[in-house]
């Protein structure tokens, strides 16, 4: 298709060429045939002319055709050539191109298979964040119920009757978690008709334990912000603890009835223990409650001091079993020492026996002995006797 149309381009450069040669002609004959009057001496050098110029035209056409066949050789060859390093360079290019495409392909892949993992984790924490938001709008939730109750709570537990129902119970629970339940007594009554909320059994005797605990000058103590008006709330509270220690003294420390000379004043909370026993009291006149109650043998304790006091209880408990466990042992030990001294007799005797049995036995093999080599005696003469010889008849 190209050589086409380079062909037809060079024609028509050709017959250009003859059109511009035989206009030039043309405009000469028509200038000499306007200067000069017509003579057959021109008429004939026009008509050479023009014969020249057709047989140059011929001759250039032919030239031209000849051109044109070499140049059209020439750029068949080329085309050929520069066709076939096209090809040859196509295929290389077409080679790179199709594996820059499946490397392009493999990283796309790739690429996708992480992009497709990491949406896949993003999803599954996404999922996994909303699963835990909705558990702490639960949770919140809950905790928004649980105020409420606690709120509730702390309604019903501004009536003491009610709230030391529930120091006593509390007690109860840590007592059962703690203690077997034969060393421990609930509501122990005494002679006077007092019951103590709990008695510990330590051996033969009881440690009387008082859940009861003035709460509400506690209270009035917290609520107030100033510390003038703290202070006489503070004292005041002081004076209901102090009460309170009192009486646990006179009603339950009763060593006639089988407790220590010592009772235990459980206090249900830690900030209240620590208002009493840690916190620096030296504000007040009178001594610290703590210093008070033990001049009255009256222990007070905490939950978590409770569980202190609870531990050294089961140790001594396990002391005391380990004390019974040991005097059933000395006494088996006993016995047997007794049953041992039964048999001894017996085994003397055996052993005397065994001993006389054993002097028999050596007498008898002593003797056995002597009459083995008396005969082993026999036999050498008589071996001494076949070998005489004989006596000639």
């Amino acid at each position: 298709m190209v050589v086409e149309l380079l062909l037809a381009a060079v024609v028509l450069v050709v017959l250009a060429v003859v059109l511009w040669l035989l206009t030039t002609t043309r405009r000469e004959l028509g200038e000499l045939r306007q200067a000069t009057a017509p003579a057959d001496a021109v008429t004939e050098l026009l008509r050479r002319q023009i014969e020249t110029v057709r047989a140059e035209g011929r001759e250039g056409q032919d030239n031209v055709r000849r051109e044109v066949g070499d140049l059209a050789l020439r750029m068949r060859g080329d085309i050929g050539d520069l066709q076939q390093t096209v090809a040859t360079e196509l295929k290389g290019v077409s080679s790179e191109v199709t594996h820059q495409l499946h490397e392009g392909m493999k990283l796309f892949q790739t690429a996708q298979t992480t992009m497709g993992e990491r949406l896949d984790r993003a999803a599954r924490v996404v999922s996994e964040v909303q699963g835990s938001l909705g558990k702490l709008g639960e949770a919140t939730q809950r905790v928004v119920e649980v105020g409420k109750d606690i709120q509730g709570l702390e309604q019903i537990l501004k009536s003491p009757k009610v709230r030391g129902g529930l120091g006593e119970t509390l007690l109860a629970e840590l007592l059962s978690q703690m203690l077997p339940q034969e060393h421990y007594t609930l509501q122990h009554p005494f002679k006077s008709g007092e019951r103590v909320d709990a008695a510990l059994r330590i051996g033969d005797r009881l440690v009387a334990v008082d859940a009861k605990f003035p709460l509400e000058n506690f209270r009035r103590m917290l609520d107030e912000t100033e510390e003038d008006k703290r202070r006489p709330v503070r004292r005041q509270f002081a004076r209901d603890v102090r009460t309170r220690i009192d009486e646990i003294a006179k009603k339950y420390i009763l060593p006639d009835e089988g407790t220590f000379d010592f009772a235990l004043m459980y206090v249900p909370a830690e900030n209240v223990y620590y208002e009493i026993i840690i916190k620096d009291e030296t504000d007040l006149a009178d001594d610290p409650i703590a210093t008070y109650a033990l001049s009255k043998r009256v222990v007070p304790v905490s939950p978590n001091s409770l569980y202190a006091y609870l531990q050294v209880i089961i140790l001594g408990l396990r002391g005391l079993r380990i004390e019974a466990n040991a005097q059933i042992i000395l006494n088996d030990l006993a016995r047997l020492a007794g049953d041992l001294d039964k048999v001894r007799e017996p085994l003397r005797t055996l052993g005397r026996h065994l001993g006389h049995a054993q002097s028999q036995f050596s007498e008898a093999e002593r003797a056995l002995d002597r009459f083995g080599a008396k005969l082993e005696t026999i036999e050498r003469k008589g071996g001494a006797q076949a070998e005489l010889p004989e006596i000639a008849p």
